[in-house]
């Protein structure tokens, strides 16, 4: 068995046999120049050997075989090439415990063996070299390599996916081989939103900085940056969104001169329609009440009419609206994207709810929820919110 050391600058492997025994065979190998492989997995020749073979070998020698697996250069343990990968050296974080568990599977699978056959490079393992595998992927990655049962169940069905055309009394193996990578596959998870965490939180907290700063100094924008701006900031927020335009016109038989001030295009090739207005205190609920409920103002519900209005006008457009606006914006669309029509909903970006009082903010709530079929009412301290609530979860991870 092969146990692993730090000694000085080395990672040390020491091969030895569990229950004591002879090793003058390994001895032998090693002074003739030939490699021994350990595991289906570690290889060593003499240039490894931590400590040198005696000139003379007597028989039945039990001394334990040292080699240097690895050398510590800064914030890694090298492997040279030959020991692990026959292309390739393996680097490996100092942060992490060497064991044999690190390079062989189930079954004496070479871990790194597999590793190079689909790669073309030096492999990095945790630490914080730019092309590394955090070490957590890293593991779960092991984890998941297919066990001896798997592999017979996967043989077994491939083999009775045959069987069944001519034996009725065929197990359906298929099926039990699904439910078990079904299985697996929900025990170990993909975690690419823990891959791209620190990414994700850099944008979120980027953005949320953005938002705030323009929020403190919103008289220093024209209405039309500011659209521009908070434009830039939902397609962030709102990836599904691939693209937007701004002032079409809808020119039909049946319409005539209607504008929009933005229109949102999905990776589907669907419509949606924007409206972003500067954030002013009062322009969502009235302070007063009419028969005990604060009711929007003018600007709120003056905006969701026009918006319903919109929707209107882009259904009566129809196949000829599709038809001119895949035409006009065909140098701005993916190749081949036709821009359809169906149904299209609506977000108003607009107002302050940092100053309302509860009952405000509950009949504002009812006033958001009446409309929710057609059009999300956001206000930028909701815009805040849902940033600070992403970032959160993220730190969670």
């Amino acid at each position: 068995m092969i146990e692993f050391r730090k000694e000085k600058e080395f990672i040390v492997a020491k091969y030895f046999l569990r229950d004591g025994g002879d090793l003058d065979w390994l001895y032998h190998i090693i002074k003739s120049g030939r490699s021994q492989t350990f595991r289906k997995t570690f290889k060593f020749s003499e240039k490894e050997l931590y400590v040198q073979i005696p000139e003379e070998i007597p028989f039945g020698y039990d001394e334990p075989v040292e080699f240097v697996f690895a050398t510590i250069q800064g914030d890694y343990y090298k492997v040279a090439k030959t020991i692990l990968t026959e292309k390739f050296d393996v680097y490996i974080s100092t942060d992490i415990e060497i064991t044999v568990d690190l390079f062989v599977a189930y079954d004496n699978t070479a871990i790194f063996k597999k590793i190079e056959s689909l790669i073309d490079e030096d492999i990095f393992i945790g630490g914080s070299h730019p092309g590394r595998v955090p070490e957590d992927e890293f593991v779960q990655m092991i984890n998941d390599f297919p066990n001896q049962y798997e592999r017979s169940l996967y043989f077994d069905a491939r083999v009775s996916t045959v069987l069944k055309n001519y034996f009725i009394t065929t197990e359906d193996v298929p099926l039990k081989y699904q439910k078990y990578m079904n299985k697996k596959a929900s025990v170990s998870g993909a975690k690419l939103r823990k891959t791209f965490e620190d990414t994700e939180l850099i944008k979120y907290e980027t953005i949320l900085e953005k938002l705030e700063r323009m929020l403190a100094t919103e008289n220093t924008y024209s209405e039309l940056q500011w659209q521009k701006e908070i434009l830039d900031i939902i397609l962030l927020l709102y990836p599904k969104y691939i693209r937007a335009f701004s002032g079409t016109s809808i020119k039909s038989d049946k319409i005539s001169g209607k504008f929009l001030d933005l229109l949102l295009l999905d990776a589907n090739g669907n419509i949606d329609i924007i409206e972003i207005k500067k954030p002013f205190e009062d322009s969502i609920v009235t302070k007063g009440v009419y028969r005990n409920n604060h009711i929007p103002l003018r600007e709120l519900s003056g905006t969701i009419m026009q918006i319903e209005k919109y929707i209107f006008y882009l259904n009566r457009w129809g196949d000829k609206g599709e038809k001119q606006l895949t035409a006009k914006y065909k140098e701005s669309i993916p190749e081949n994207m036709e821009i359809k029509i169906i149904n299209p909903s609506a977000m108003i970006i607009m107002g302050r709810e940092n100053n309302l009082s509860a009952l405000q903010k509950r009949d504002f709530e009812v006033v958001k929820r009446k409309y929710k079929n057609i059009v999300d009412i956001i206000t930028y301290d909701n815009l805040l919110e849902r940033l600070k609530f992403t970032i959160e979860q993220i730190k969670l991870l």
